[in-house]
């Protein structure tokens, strides 16, 4: 598979980015995708979390800066939690509302975020919870994150975000429909 970037994303994206796009096959954009994203944003860590909306199966790559960050990173697919219970973020995700930018957890509201969920599991202090959506559908979230201070998104930021995310739901989709239902029936996926 080749992800040729679109013209329009080529005057409005670091070559850092493009880069990654350009990548042949799905998990080497990703793998390439989540340290050029850190950089350009200039952020701590950076997840992509890879769902199939019809089995809530999951993965999720995850870049670090400093390998003393919390690794969000799973091992293969796995079942999905419940997550929308607890994190007001994940249910608007399921919704297919549009990302969510959060400054600071400590000052977010809380009917937008779940300050301990976010202490406990993820630890991040400023994130972008980004949905990637088709079809009324989330396919996965992306999630550049700050830690030990706040962080106020940029208008570049949001809208690099936008395009990151506009160039990812077709490699993600695709993605996911071929790996995901094979590893429903696989010793690959783990139970919690």
């Amino acid at each position: 598979m080749s992800n040729d970037p679109q013209t329009n994303d080529a005057q409005t994206l670091p070559n850092a980015i493009l880069r990654a796009f350009a990548e042949p096959e799905p998990e080497a954009v990703f793998v390439a995708l989540l340290p050029a994203l850190c950089e350009v944003l200039n952020v701590d860590r950076c997840f992509l979390l890879l769902r199939n909306p019809d089995t809530r199966i999951h993965r999720v790559i995850c870049w670090r800066r400093d390998p003393n960050l919390p690794d969000t990173s799973t091992d293969g697919w796995q079942p999905e939690d419940e997550w929308e219970k607890d994190d007001p973020m994940f249910a608007a995700a399921l919704a297919t509302q549009p990302s969510i930018f959060i400054e600071d957890i400590e000052t977010a509201s809380p009917d937008r975020l779940n300050r301990d969920f976010e202490r406990q599991y993820l630890g991040h202090r400023a994130l972008v919870h980004a949905h990637v959506c088709q079809n009324q559908q989330l396919w996965g979230i992306l999630q550049p994150a700050v830690f030990g201070h706040p962080r106020m998104w940029s208008k570049a930021d949001r809208e690099t975000i936008d395009r990151v995310v506009e160039m990812l739901i077709p490699i993600v989709v695709e993605s996911v429909k071929a790996a995901a239902p094979q590893a429903i029936n696989s010793s690959d996926v783990k139970k919690f």
